[in-house]
């Protein structure tokens, strides 16, 4: 991975490691790689991580070597849109994002992998989220570690950015479509239970309220033959928690037997992530992406 940094704030001069902590990004732990497994220069010139200073105009380059595991698989990989930091996916039902010890070949990583491997890109897995196996839709992956860290985890600056254009709300949205049995006492609503892991088990998720807040704006979009189509929005993103907090009011998701839903129409939970937006810090832009529903929910709701 490299990756270049030109300082054009009106700063003083100030250490590398300040100019990428609080301007670019680059997380602790990032940091931490740099310093003693990659390479830093300042206009072009290789420095000392812990003593070089930085100024306006300047030029950072870091050269971090990729160390991950993932076995490269060749696969489809439905591309939805790719840049030169991020990439989103449309994943299929039956397959996991994330490599495991039980699915360490076959899963979203692995083709990815194989992609990045087939088309020159020297990056590796930085995935900002996950969908359970059976369910579908948009995934978006990070090519940059930074870029991962603030997705996920955002900082200063971060917050900095957001405050100068004036931006509200969260920088990575998700919106889902999912299919319920019966019809909802209100059209639009919120749900925020506290989900937990349940005690009997290392999979299921249940609401109590000792767990970790947990809330999920759902409204109705059509009702067909006793079925609703609804459309969700995560403000959270804990374990299963589409799944959870609809079968918590009553109306588990069609095909989700773990949660109670009625499989006649469907083997696998009709859930499926149609929409993300995305708002990236490091080139100050938003990427929004549509996944049409897929074939087996549409018959599984129109018939």
């Amino acid at each position: 991975m490299e990756i270049t940094y030109q300082v054009k704030e009106a700063l003083a001069p100030i250490s590398v490691r300040a100019f990428l902590k609080n301007n670019c990004g680059v997380s602790q732990g990032l940091w931490r790689r740099l310093k003693w497994h990659g390479t830093i220069a300042v206009n072009g010139t290789p420095i000392k991580a812990t003593m070089a200073m930085v100024q306006q105009g300047d030029t950072v380059t870091c050269h971090l070597p990729e160390s991950s595991d993932i076995v490269a698989t060749e696969m489809d990989m439905d591309i939805r849109y790719e840049d030169d930091y991020l990439i989103v996916l449309n994943k299929p039902a039956g397959i996991l994002v994330h490599p495991t010890g039980k699915d360490h070949t076959n899963t979203l990583g692995n083709g990815l992998k194989y992609y990045y491997q087939r088309t020159g890109q020297n990056v590796d897995f930085h995935p900002v989220h996950r969908l359970d196996r059976n369910t579908t839709g948009l995934v978006v992956v990070a090519k940059l570690p930074q870029l991962q860290s603030a997705l996920t985890q955002p900082g200063n600056i971060t917050q900095k950015i957001l405050q100068a254009k004036n931006i509200t709300g969260k920088l990575f949205k998700r919106s889902y479509l999912a299919i319920i049995n019966g019809i909802l006492p209100t059209q639009a609503g919120v749900i925020d239970l506290p989900i937990k892991r349940h005690p009997d088990s290392i999979i299921q998720r249940i609401c109590a309220p000792d767990g970790q807040f947990a809330e999920t704006h759902y409204q109705t979009l059509a009702v067909n033959n006793g079925k609703s189509l609804i459309r969700l929005e995560l403000k959270t993103g804990r374990t299963h928690q589409i799944r959870v907090h609809m079968a918590a009011i009553g109306f588990p998701l069609l095909g989700d037997d773990l949660y109670g839903g009625d499989t006649k129409l469907t083997n696998r939970q009709a859930l499926h992530a149609y929409h993300l937006e995305v708002f990236n810090p490091l080139n100050k832009e938003y990427t929004s992406v549509f996944s049409h529903m897929p074939s087996d929910m549409f018959k599984a709701f129109y018939g």
